[in-house]
């Protein structure tokens, strides 16, 4: 019995893992990553003010770049 439970907590793990884009090395593609970070990240610049800062970076960025 102890196996077939294990099996099915290794598979169940492996499905968890899988709805999280996370590879068979156990690493998490770039855009998985990336979409789950970005809107935690507006939502901490808005709540403290730092859009402001955000966008005048990117422009300052922009304008170096020479756009």
């Amino acid at each position: 019995m102890a196996d077939i439970a294990g099996r099915t907590v290794r598979a169940r793990g492996r499905q968890a893992a899988d709805a999280f884009g996370t590879g068979p090395s156990g690493t998490r593609h770039p855009l998985v990553a990336a979409a789950m970070v970005l809107p935690l990240a507006a939502f901490l610049a808005v709540l403290f003010g730092g859009w402001d800062a955000v966008v005048i970076q990117a422009s300052s960025v922009a304008g170096m770049l020479g756009r």
